[in-house]
């Protein structure tokens, strides 16, 4: 699986303004800023996000996902 695939994927399943991904193809890093995340805590974002990826996780397609989660308020204030 290629980024680009991967973030079409987490896209199409969650409305993103921001999502950024590095990895090999099986272990991937990513930043992903949502209002969707808005009076969620953290362990909630990953399961919004991982609900994107579905079976693809069970199948192993995507080995690791290590993410950070933010609101759009959250982002600004990241810098």
């Amino acid at each position: 699986m290629t980024a680009e695939e991967l973030k079409i994927i987490i896209t199409d399943g969650l409305a993103c303004t921001h999502c950024e991904l590095e990895g090999d193809g099986r272990h991937w890093q990513a930043v992903i800023v949502s209002d969707a995340f808005e009076g969620k805590r953290p362990i909630q974002r990953h399961q919004m996000v991982y609900a994107t990826l579905g079976a693809r996780i069970q199948r192993d397609e995507v080995h690791a996902l290590s993410m950070k989660t933010m609101t759009s308020a959250e982002w600004k204030a990241h810098g």
